[in-house]
Formats: structure tokens, sequence, C-alpha cells
């Protein structure tokens, strides 16, 4: 009898367990979902590929979730399971090599003319940055991460990764100044 109510005791342990890890993974999914795709589809630059790599980031939190320690540090650690699962990706086959400027980012709002046509131009800028100066920089003006996040992310130096990021402005800032942009030569047009 007594061992059947400590049996009983342990089951119900387990399912309190289980729920409020369930509870805890799908605040979450909820919190951190839009997030995980849209960085998705910036590395990616294809939507079906992008929601199986989110799809493939969240299965792996939900088996260790356990191992996060600290729900302030989620973001990051999301960002840094989807990060190594898109690498993944890579080791299991060779895909298709694309000429990224072909393909625009799905942005569901309206933006004027100008404005789309001034995000255009920067993102063809940002594209011509070395990697290692644009995935921060990515990172920091799209996901809103800090220098401490992205060196975690990144698994490189807070100070390299600031270093980084100032490189990366000033390239864009170099580019800016040896260019027309479009603002400037709608400008230079009115004259």
């Amino acid at each position: 009898m007594v061992l059947k109510k400590i049996r009983n005791k342990t089951e119900d342990t387990q399912v309190s367990i289980d729920m409020e890890k369930q509870r805890r993974y799908e605040a979450l999914v909820r919190a951190w979902h839009r997030d995980l795709y849209r960085y998705a589809y910036w590395l990616t630059k294809d939507q079906h590929v992008a929601e199986d790599l989110v799809q493939e980031t969240c299965l792996r939190a939900w088996r260790s979730l356990d191992s996060l320690q600290d729900d302030n540090a989620a973001k990051a650690w999301l960002i840094t399971i989807l990060r190594r699962e898109n690498a993944r990706r890579f080791e299991r086959k060779q895909l298709e090599l694309v000429d990224i400027d072909d393909h625009q980012v799905a942005d569901n709002t309206q933006p004027s003319e100008e404005a789309s046509v001034e995000q255009q131009w920067l993102h063809k800028q940002i594209m011509r940055l070395a990697p290692e100066y644009r995935e921060p920089l990515v990172l920091q003006v799209m996901a809103g991460f800090s220098g401490e996040e992205i060196a975690d992310i990144l698994d490189l130096n807070k100070n390299t990764v600031m270093t980084r990021l100032f490189r990366a402005r000033n390239q864009l800032k170099e580019f800016m100044d040896t260019q027309n942009t479009p603002q400037r030569g709608a400008q230079n047009g009115r004259s």
C-alpha cells in the first residue's frame, strides 16, 4: 500500500514537471518565434527552408530545455541553436549556390517608393561587407542583440565583436561617401 502511494506521488510529480516544461517551452516559442523566423529567412533567403530551420530549432530547444538556466538568455540561446542547425544543413548536403542579390527579403509592410529604393540600396551595401562584419551587424540591427550576446552567439570575444561592428559601420559610411545613394541622387537631381 505504501509503495503504491509512493509510485502515485512520483507519477504526479513527473506530470507536474512535464506540464511546467511544456508551459515554459510554449512561452519561449511564442515570445521568440518571429525573431527566429526573421533571422532564419535572412540566413537562407528561402521561406520553406527558414520554416524548416525554425522547426528544427524548436525541436532541439524542447529536447535541451533543461540546459537553459536563465530565461533572460533565451533569445540568444535559441539563435545559437538556429545557427548550429543551419550549419548542420550544410554538413548534410551540398546545396545549389544562388546569387543572394537576386532574392528579396519578404516584407509585408508597404514602404514608400523612395524608402524602398533606399532599403534595397542599404541591403546591397550590407551584403557587400565581408561575412565576419555583416553577421554581427545584422544580429545587432535586426535582432537587437547586445555586443555581449552577439559574442556568445558567434562564439567570439566581446572586443572582437565590437571591433567588427565598428569596422562594419565604417565600411558602410565609406560606401555612402564614395557612391551616390538614392537619396543623395534624388536631392542632386532637384537642384
